[in-house]
């Protein structure tokens, strides 16, 4: 079974391209829902955090979002020490859903920094998904309620789209223009061919 990596930066569209994939019959790990939810489960990580960033990363027994984002977007630092241990508890969930599965051709793993985490390496082929930073700014906004400027800081912590786009080996666009459907399809020919 081929596992295929599909990336894009804060607002692109990840979520809906993958849902047509899923539509598919495609089966779809969404790694950075999982890792919310890992960061709930995983005792071990959880002291971790608490220990790291202080005892106010979980509000009433539930993971405090607005303040663990608050702490690491804008320090490269912080968000790195984040990463380092949240990434080995979403691979290790990541390949006990994997093995889990059987008789499918492909599965897909949506990260929105798969290239940024080496997660890449763990992929046959990588999917980048794509679109104006104008579209994708407006898009968060409306989807999170947050400021331009806050947008622009989760943005300013992943790579740009053109060093993504470098190392991606398929691009859709999500530009609102061109049709998103016509384009999944002919990968998902690619990928069971």
């Amino acid at each position: 079974m081929r596992i295929i990596g599909i990336t894009g930066g804060i607002g692109c569209g990840k979520t809906t391209v993958c849902g047509i994939f899923s539509e598919l019959g495609v089966p779809v790990y969404y790694a950075d829902d999982r890792a919310k939810a890992v960061m709930m489960e995983d005792e071990s990580l959880m002291a971790t955090i608490r220990c790291t960033f202080g005892d106010e990363a979980y509000k009433n027994g539930e993971l405090n979002r607005p303040y663990l984002a608050h702490q690491v977007f804008g320090s490269e630092e912080k968000l790195t020490r984040l990463n380092a241990v949240v990434h080995p508890a979403v691979a290790r969930d990541f390949m006990k859903w994997a093995n889990a599965i059987a008789d499918v051709p492909y599965i897909i793993k949506e990260a929105a920094i798969l290239f940024e985490s080496g997660a890449y390496r763990t992929v046959q082929q990588t999917v980048l998904v794509t679109a104006p930073e104008n579209v994708r700014i407006e898009r968060v906004m409306q989807r999170d309620s947050i400021s331009e400027t806050e947008v622009r800081q989760r943005m300013d912590s992943q790579w740009p789209e053109e060093r993504k786009a470098q190392m991606a080996d398929h691009v859709i666009v999500n530009d609102g223009h061109q049709l998103l459907i016509p384009q999944v399809l002919e990968l998902h020919g690619k990928f069971i061919g």
